[in-house]
């Protein structure tokens, strides 16, 4: 039997400001959305251009206050070639709560406190 990843669910407290953090600090973008006919969720997929791997971001209309992510132990990580170019995006966005230099990587936290490990391609 064999497996691949599909998607990682996330939910998001304010959807719009999600979107414009994962495009701009992970340039990922939104393949394709599920509204329901009542309003009272959206689902919103966003991709890489790169692998098939998609990060799904839900919107609850009665969640009004953030979510609890516990002990913040679980994170998800990307990999990009341009290590110190992001790490200087990162910076400039002030996103950056935790770095690793011995290990060579280092966190972003996004709107709605889950961590995202950057790891360079090696």
């Amino acid at each position: 039997m064999k497996f691949t990843i599909d998607h990682f669910n996330i939910n998001v407290l304010d959807l719009e400001k999600s979107l414009a953090f994962y495009d701009k600090a992970l340039g990922l973008t939104e393949i394709r959305r599920k509204k329901a006919e009542d309003g009272s969720y959206i689902i919103v997929f966003l991709g890489d251009d790169s692998s098939t791997a998609r990060l799904e971001l839900t919107w609850l209309k009665a969640m009004e206050r953030p979510y609890n992510l516990g002990d913040e132990e679980f994170h998800i990580a990307f990999k990009t070639p341009e290590f110190d170019e992001a790490r200087q995006r990162h910076r400039e966005m002030g996103c950056i709560c935790f770095e690793n230099p011995a290990m060579g990587i280092y966190f972003i936290k996004d709107p709605d406190g889950y961590w995202l490990e950057i790891i360079p391609v090696r």
